[in-house]
């Protein structure tokens, strides 16, 4: 890409804005929230939890969305993505709604529209109600048919207030850390069981947006994706054939039939080569087929990187899709040693890219994208985090995202994960990624280098590019 110095201006209505969810900012509250998962995971692995940090209080969003509000604006948000709790709306995941948690809701996204903050109502981030997880959680059919009446109740109760809906964020989450790679409650290694668990969350999602057209609502309805593209170690057939079969199981699997309404041919026949077909009906994948969402959130933080297998698989193993490929190190990567991940800027271009010529150029947006950084004390002069490393991180992947919009994507916003430093799955607040900074003893928030920058990003809707940042 050109790196000459030069003003990237973004598209008109371009949405700024960052990304969070309910169980990892809100708090308890006082509404009577039920138990979710995660409950039920610190019951059973404290230990795991970095420094023993639950989510009874985390961000106390709950009890501080007046203030954090102003903070967003702040920060130069006109947009912001939240999550409603499903155990806060239904304790017990159905039944009866709780109205005191429907008046803090409609409260709070009707601040965000007063104060000019674009709502963006995510309705599941892997915060499954306890009651639902003790049935089977996403294996059973009626969990399926409890979501989607929390869903159809949220239209109902909140289609006034949202800009847009989302029925998932990262459904390929929950398999991997619940069914696969044992970072998520329920924590079993099966994936015959996460296949189901795949299956019926993207029925889930189909039957939310059947249930969503239902209302005739000004706002539209999509889904929100973990992608990473994925690329060879080289050109040799071998290679390339590892990362097809990579895509199909991490990228395809959930994309697919979320924007198409059909599952890739040859991911099928692999299933069906190893008796993993998941339990269904052919009522089922019309759903699916004639459901398909409106609007598309991409979520990036790395590529995926594989070759051919060096080694045999150990057919007494449990089958994993890495039967089928290996990751491979890229020797000279940029990396974030913090949350292990690579930072490879020109990813988030490939991916929109992809959704352009494959996905029919769907409305979309970059609905997650950020770097966690630990012990960010180290930055802080006067009294301020000055994290000029998040800042070229921004920087950096807007340069590629503007050439994507350039070159024809229907790219309308980018969100960062995430505004206050928020609790994380596992590693709570070992890594910070946020454009405001939270003292965890006193709740106080201090706006941090990166979110100055942000608000003058979006005042100006752009910023002047003077060539990639590389000091990580």
């Amino acid at each position: 890409m050109n790196n000459s110095a030069k003003f990237l201006a973004f598209p008109n209505d371009f949405w700024w804005g960052s990304a969070w969810s309910a169980e990892q900012a809100e708090g308890r509250g006082n509404t009577g929230k039920g138990r979710t998962q995660w409950d039920m995971s610190w019951d059973k692995y404290p230990n795991r939890f970095y420094r023993g940090i639950n989510t009874d209080v985390t961000t106390d969003f709950f009890n501080r969305y007046r203030e954090d509000i102003q903070l967003m604006k702040a920060t130069g948000h006109n947009s912001f993505r939240l999550s409603i709790s499903w155990a806060r709306m239904f304790p017990q995941g159905d039944g009866e709604v709780c109205a005191e948690a429907v008046a803090f809701y409609r409260d709070l996204l009707g601040e965000m529209n007063q104060q000019g903050v674009k709502p963006f109502a995510n309705l599941y981030h892997f915060d499954m109600p306890e009651a639902m997880m003790l049935k089977g959680g996403w294996e059973n059919r009626d969990v399926v048919d409890a979501y989607v009446n929390f869903c159809d109740t949220c239209f109902r109760e909140f289609g006034d207030l949202v800009y847009h809906w989302f029925t998932f964020n990262e459904p390929l989450g929950p398999v991997l850390g619940g069914y696969m790679e044992d970072f998520h409650y329920p924590n079993v290694v099966d994936f015959k069981r996460g296949v189901q668990v795949a299956f019926n969350t993207i029925l889930a999602s189909a039957m939310a947006v059947r249930a969503f057209k239902a209302y005739s609502l000004d706002s539209k309805i999509g889904i929100i994706l973990n992608l990473s593209p994925t690329y060879p170690r080289s050109e040799n057939l071998l290679d390339c054939e590892a990362a097809e079969y990579a895509d199909l199981f991490y990228n395809r699997s959930f994309l697919d039939p979320s924007v198409k309404g059909t599952f890739p041919t040859k991911l099928v026949e692999t299933l069906k080569k190893h008796d993993l077909i998941p339990t269904h009906t052919a009522e089922d994948l019309n759903i699916i087929s004639e459901n398909t969402v409106q609007i598309l959130g991409l979520n990036y933080y790395e590529p995926r990187r594989v070759k051919a297998r060096t080694s045999a698989v150990n057919p007494h193993s449990p089958f994993m899709p890495e039967w089928y490929f290996e990751s491979y190190v890229m020797p000279g990567r940029k990396f974030n040693p913090h949350r292990g991940w690579e930072i490879y800027e020109q990813g988030i271009y490939d991916l929109c890219i992809d959704i352009r010529d494959n996905y029919g150029n769907i409305e979309a947006f970059i609905s997650e994208s950020g770097m966690g950084v630990a012990n960010e004390e180290r930055f802080i002069q006067n009294g301020q985090v000055q994290d000029e490393y998040r800042i070229g991180f921004i920087k950096n992947h807007l340069a590629y995202l503007h050439q994507a919009i350039v070159d024809g994507c229907n790219i309308k916003g980018y969100h960062l994960w995430t505004f206050i430093d928020c609790w994380s799955w596992i590693n709570t607040y070992k890594n910070r990624y946020g454009l405001v900074a939270l003292d965890l003893d006193t709740q106080q928030r201090t706006i941090k280098k990166s979110g100055e920058f942000y608000k003058l990003l979006s005042e100006r809707n752009g910023f002047e590019f003077d060539g990639l940042y590389n000091d990580f």
